[in-house]
């Protein structure tokens, strides 16, 4: 009995507060299409098309926004790698690295008709490898592509916040 009134507590204290998800306010920051370009990275061209494709999921699930034509859209997202760092953070008793955290920080460009913002945005993704190996393609490939979701999914939080701001003011 106790929990269902704290449930119907909580609810009342939610919805009494006017409390709106960050993600109500971005359609009025970003429009209902959008269109995204990745540059390619000449070291890493096949993560352009892990960034691209991940950037429109992430647009679609979290933002209910379309990728679109650049002639149809209403505003632009351009990514591109700024830096990809692999740093040990474990080392094993015989001295060999047997964790490492890959740092890829982007650069994220956002333009529309009515304003246009530039971040840099650092994503982290940890990984153990066996001792005395290096790290192999396909480690290195979904420790990219990890890191490279996490800060996208940190920009669309500073995109929500800005949504957040525009419709305040």
């Amino acid at each position: 009995m106790k929990k269902i009134l704290i449930a119907i507590g909580i609810l009342i204290l939610l919805t009494a507060c006017g409390y709106k998800p960050s993600s109500h306010f971005v359609p009025k920051t970003i429009g209902d299409k959008v269109y995204t370009e990745v540059d390619v990275s000449l070291s890493d061209p096949e993560n352009a098309v892990l960034i691209k494709d991940a950037l429109n999921r992430a647009l679609y699930s979290r933002l209910k926004s379309m990728a679109a034509s650049k002639e149809e859209a209403k505003s632009t997202i351009k990514v591109a790698y700024h830096a990809i760092k692999f740093i040990p953070l474990q080392y094993d008793k015989n001295g060999y690295v047997v964790y490492y955290q890959a740092n890829i920080t982007l650069k994220f460009q956002f333009l529309n008709d009515k304003k246009q913002c530039e971040r840099l945005i650092s994503g982290r993704y940890e990984f153990p490898i066996r001792p005395s190996a290096i790290i192999s393609n396909s480690l290195r490939f979904q420790a990219i592509e990890k890191g490279s979701i996490q800060a996208l999914d940190q920009f669309i939080a500073y995109l929500s916040s800005r949504g957040l701001l525009q419709h305040e003011s």
